[in-house]
């Protein structure tokens, strides 16, 4: 007997996790016989605990999969919180997120009485590498590791394509030698988007190279509009002026003058305002201010030519 809730942002992740879940708790016993899935809007929670409580028939056991319980309220989990106290020792149970959040009090019964798996895959790029390690692992897959680095860098945000690419790499290549970067790039296609503080980093640091490749891939891989770019810049700036005159020499007072709520951006913010310079930060504002006038049809400009001319000019500005 166990019991699995899966969550996760991305639909495809999850599904991907819930497949590999039910497949490891049927193992090589007869699927069809075996597994009950609900799915959609119109089952209810009653039929998951009649087929959780029902007893198998021609098998060792059963496995309940139940998706978007989401959907149901706090008084419609009553009767599945009630069976986890005293769940069947013959049926797995798993249930799956989506179709809104999760009733507080059915995840903590699941995790009272079994686990709970967020397959979002994790924001930082160090974490999210070793995610991907994970992934290629269980794939079966072999990848030398700086071809999985420069693959984890492809990727960026777009986590989910890595399944499918990893599926089509292993029904063309197999599993018999490790894979150099070489043979994975044919398979790629445009590079996934990237996290807002990369891009800031590049800006900071003054690579302008790093910092218009990675505003590239926000834009085409990843979906953003420049718009929502611009309001990136203008956070990240806006919280640099709040320094000026303020003089912050810690992370607590970086935090009082901006309402940053955490040490660690907020030690970063301190060292980017010290490496501009008052100066340098009032022209940044600026050139994020006419640049937003620009998009918003002050200049007749593509939008975007007016954001690698913004991100240019901002990546010349460290002194």
């Amino acid at each position: 007997m166990t019991i699995h809730l899966l969550t996760g942002d991305d639909e495809s992740i999850l599904r991907t996790a819930v497949h590999g879940l039910v497949d490891q708790l049927v193992g090589d016993s007869d699927r069809s016989m075996m597994v009950d899935e609900f799915e959609g809007d119109e089952y209810e929670l009653r039929l998951v605990v009649d087929a959780a409580q029902t007893p198998p028939f021609l098998t060792d056991k059963r496995v309940v999969v139940a998706r978007d319980i989401g959907r149901f309220t706090t008084d419609d989990v009553v009767a599945l919180v009630s069976y986890l106290d005293n769940p069947l020792e013959s049926s797995d149970l798993v249930l799956v997120a989506g179709g809104g959040r999760v009733a507080k009090k059915l995840s903590d019964a699941v995790k009272s009485a079994g686990t709970v798996l967020n397959t979002s895959p994790p924001s930082r790029a160090k974490e999210r590498q070793g995610w991907i390690a994970d992934q290629i692992s269980a794939s079966g897959l072999r990848i030398k590791p700086d071809a999985a680095a420069q693959l984890g860098r492809w990727l960026g945000e777009d986590a989910s394509s890595l399944d499918g690419l990893l599926a089509t790499l292993n029904s063309t290549f197999g599993t018999d030698h490790a894979l150099v970067f070489s043979e994975i790039e044919p398979f790629l296609g445009e590079a996934g988007g990237v996290p807002p503080w990369d891009f800031t980093d590049a800006l900071d640091a003054g690579d302008t190279t790093k910092a218009l490749d990675l505003l590239g891939r926000m834009m085409h891989g990843g979906g953003r509009h420049p718009l929502q770019i611009m309001s990136i810049l203008h956070s990240h700036y806006s919280n640099l002026a709040k320094l000026d005159g303020a003089d912050a020499r810690s992370e607590q007072d970086v935090m009082a003058a901006t309402g940053i709520k955490s040490p660690y951006p907020a030690k970063k913010a301190l060292q980017n305002y010290r490496r501009l310079g008052p100066a340098s930060t009032k022209r940044a504002v600026e050139l994020v201010a006419q640049a937003d006038l620009d998009l918003r049809g002050a200049k007749d400009l593509p939008p975007d030519l007016v954001m690698d001319v913004l991100v240019a000019r901002l990546s010349k500005l460290r002194r």
